[in-house]
């Protein structure tokens, strides 16, 4: 009986630790739910659906694979955060710094995106399917296009 437990935690351990690997710190996402402040924070693949982080405090922090579905991101500060692969499906982005952001495979379906700072950001292979832009240096084409820096 002993020997069959020790087997099965042995071959189910590595499978359990695979699946946390990459994966938000719980406490930064407390944080920022509570704060809305979590600079350098991990928050990759951190379910954020519908939460209001309004003017939130991001700047370097990971949101790769991050769940953005419908946030409320007005006049949050992204500064360098990597949001690679990050779902921000109808998410309102107005008044936000993207500034040399990791936005690469960003799914910007339906999203609002108004007035926000993109200079310097990686941004390959988004998807903007009916999102709704304005005054951001995000569009389709022009590798010569210029992005101004707001500051």
């Amino acid at each position: 009986m002993k020997s069959k437990l020790i087997a099965l935690l042995t071959l189910v351990a590595p499978l359990v630790l695979a699946s946390s690997v990459n994966a938000a710190n719980p406490q930064h996402v407390k944080k920022l739910l509570s704060t809305g402040e979590c600079a350098g924070c991990d928050l990759s693949k951190a379910n954020l659906s519908g939460a209001h982080l309004i003017g939130a405090d991001l700047r370097d922090a990971n949101l790769k694979g991050a769940n953005l579905t419908k946030a409320n991101l007005e006049g949050a500060d992204l500064t360098g955060a990597n949001l690679a692969g990050a779902n921000m499906t109808s998410a309102l982005a107005t008044n936000v710094d993207f500034k040399k952001a990791n936005l690469n495979r960003v799914n910007f379906t339906r999203a609002t995106i108004h007035d926000s700072n993109v200079y310097g950001a990686s941004m390959n292979d988004l998807n903007i399917t009916n999102a709704e832009i304005s005054n951001t240096g995000i569009g389709i084409g022009g590798e010569d296009a210029e992005i101004p820096d707001w500051k």
